[in-house]
């Protein structure tokens, strides 16, 4: 049975006594709750039909969906089914397709490796694909199998945050394609893999190495991490990811059967804030990039985006640049948050989205400018109407939280827009100290998922 409750239980209509916010909210902001208190929850996604907008559905893991049939209004938990021999699943990413069918990419392993260097020594792990046709509501029982190890093969290897996106335009050649990337950590390096789907996430091709250049085997700075992909509305497909402190970036323009060698475009700080980098109260945040297009019809190659969040300027900030040129050439970065600059606040863990209808661009991130202690954690969205060279920041969370012990926030947010609405997923720090008894995981203060709606149509 489906779980219909409401999820507006836990709409997030909370007094924010004591806090002043200096920024304006976010026009018809609407932020609603969509974990459980049974579980942490974290690492969301989210994704709306451009079929029908009134579906949005959000993931989040410990592997589990969200759904909305009412613009994000309010939301009901799907009941998933598990994926026989393997344990829940994390990492994941939820997309929809032209169709308005909705494709869930989940990582599954049941043990790591060592420490940071998830090759050695692991276990059965893969990626798989499940799909939704009625907006999330319910999910085929069978997935699809992109890669798997069942932990006794010679050649063991560990794949790792498989990104699922899809060809969503009405005109591409390769409209209906599936596609998924993801990093896979080998001895003696780490690449970027991918696949594609041509029968609707029925079956997925062998997959291909898409990084000319491999990174280092350790989960940390100088291992290769964050693949994000996009397509635009003829059908090319882009994508990024960090390669120690490069932003790389590749293109297809075949639906994804080959793939220009990819390059350096951007040089950035390293990904990972953690030690003498690290964010107070967050037990590690990672700024590697997305990349996203303007998809509009009419516009083929339109303009491609990249925003990332490093410390170049001592605190963290995010930071955007453009190419107006296939990618050839980049923009001067652009600061996103529009706090004082060297002020010793941070802005991290953003995500991007650009509205394929308006080409407006949209940038959230966790912004702590309302605390110059540099711990009270707001969350905020950036609006771009002039193809990112400036952007209007908006208080989207209507309090702050704050964590005492390093709170595990996950590796990413997730943004999507469409027709002057913006559908934003993050998490949370809980104020109480321990999660319920039953939770799954029991370390560090617990967390919980949102989902922020705002609404742009009258602000033009």
């Amino acid at each position: 049975m489906l779980s219909e409750l409401a999820f507006a239980v836990g709409v997030l209509f909370t007094s924010a006594i004591g806090f002043a916010q200096s920024l304006p909210p976010a026009p018809h902001r609407r932020v609603v709750t969509v974990s459980t208190t049974d579980a942490r929850g974290n690492e969301p996604s989210i994704t709306v039909n451009f079929n029908n907008a009134n579906q949005v559905v959000a993931a989040f893991q410990p592997a589990a969906i969200a759904y909305s049939s009412d613009g994000g209004q309010t939301f009901a938990l799907a009941e998933l089914p598990s994926i026989e021999g393997w344990k829940g699943g994390g990492d994941v990413s939820v997309a929809f397709d032209n169709k308005g069918r909705v494709y869930l990419a989940t990582l599954h392993f049941d043990k790591l490796g060592s420490a940071s260097y998830w090759a050695h020594g692991a276990g059965k792990n893969g990626i798989f694909v499940r799909r939704s046709v009625d907006g999330g509501r319910t999910w085929d029982q069978n997935a699809a199998v992109v890669k798997a190890f069942q932990g006794n093969e010679p050649n063991l290897e560990f794949e790792d945050m498989p990104r699922v996106f899809a060809d969503a335009s009405s005109h591409s050649p390769y409209a209906g394609n599936v596609y998924v990337g993801w990093i896979e950590w080998q001895l003696d390096q780490s690449i970027i893999l991918f696949t594609r789907s041509t029968d609707a996430g029925k079956t997925f091709t062998s997959p291909i190495r898409i990084s000319t250049h491999a990174g280092l085997p350790r989960d940390d700075n100088g291992g290769l991490v964050g693949f994000v992909g996009t397509v635009g509305a003829d059908g090319s497909i882009y994508a990024s990811w960090n390669d120690g402190s490069t932003i790389t970036f590749t293109e297809s323009h075949d639906g994804g059967l080959t793939f220009a060698p990819s390059r350096a475009v951007v040089d950035v700080a390293p990904p990972y804030f953690g030690g003498a980098g690290g964010i107070p109260g967050v037990s590690r945040a990672m700024g590697f990039p997305q990349i996203a297009v303007d998809g509009r019809e009419g516009k083929p190659g339109g303009t491609l985006y990249l925003v990332w969040s490093d410390y170049h300027n001592g605190d963290v900030d995010v930071f955007s640049v453009s190419s107006t040129d296939h990618g050839r050439t980049w923009s001067k970065p652009v600061r996103v948050n529009t706090d004082a600059i060297h002020n010793g606040i941070d802005q991290f863990f953003q995500w991007l989205a650009v509205d394929p209808i308006t080409g407006d661009v949209y940038v959230q991130f966790y912004d702590r400018r309302d605390d110059p202690a540099n711990r009270k954690t707001g969350f905020t969205l950036a609006r771009s109407t002039d193809e990112g060279k400036t952007f209007m920041n908006y208080a989207w969370a209507e309090s702050p939280f704050e964590s005492q012990q390093p709170a595990f926030l996950g590796d990413y947010t997730w943004l999507t827009a469409y027709n002057h609405k913006v559908y934003g997923a993050w998490t949370e720090a809980l104020p109480t100290a321990e999660p319920p008894a039953n939770a799954e995981h029991r370390r560090g203060p617990g967390t919980a998922v949102r989902v922020g709606f705002a609404d742009f149509s009258d602000t033009q």
